[in-house]
């Protein structure tokens, strides 16, 4: 089993690497691909073309058209665009969530000292 992995990657065949999700996109493309903005080792945007003449023009104009055919477009992108999200694991999303809600404790205590401190300077003052 090693001797066939060691095999490939002298051969630089490296397509049982590349389709193991590593969980870090910016990894994948500059491994597929050979862009400059991926190979820096920054977040990069998806390499994309600008689409046609037509489409800039009509950029700016409201879309008219069946809406119902509008709205399933517009679903069918939002799934396509869901299934390119890394989600978290479950340690991650334990770890995540315990650190919001900390802040919020910590958010609405410090909140609540400031109203309380107001409404003693306040009632000092004026009372």
């Amino acid at each position: 089993m090693t001797d066939e992995r060691d095999t490939r990657a002298e051969d630089g065949d490296d397509t049982a690497a590349a389709t193991r999700p590593s969980g870090k996109r910016t990894a994948r493309r500059a491994r597929t691909s050979d862009s400059p903005a991926t190979t820096t080792g920054s977040v990069a945007t998806l390499d994309r073309p600008s689409g046609s003449r037509k489409a800039d023009k009509t950029a700016g104009k409201a879309k008219t058209g069946n809406p119902f055919k509008r709205l399933l477009k517009f679903l069918r992108e939002v799934i396509a665009e869901l299934r390119k999200v890394i989600w978290p694991n479950r340690k991650q999303m334990v770890t995540y969530t315990t650190v919001v809600l900390v802040f919020v404790v910590f958010m609405v205590a410090f909140i609540a000292g400031i109203d309380v401190a107001f409404v003693k300077g306040v009632d000092w003052l004026f009372g």
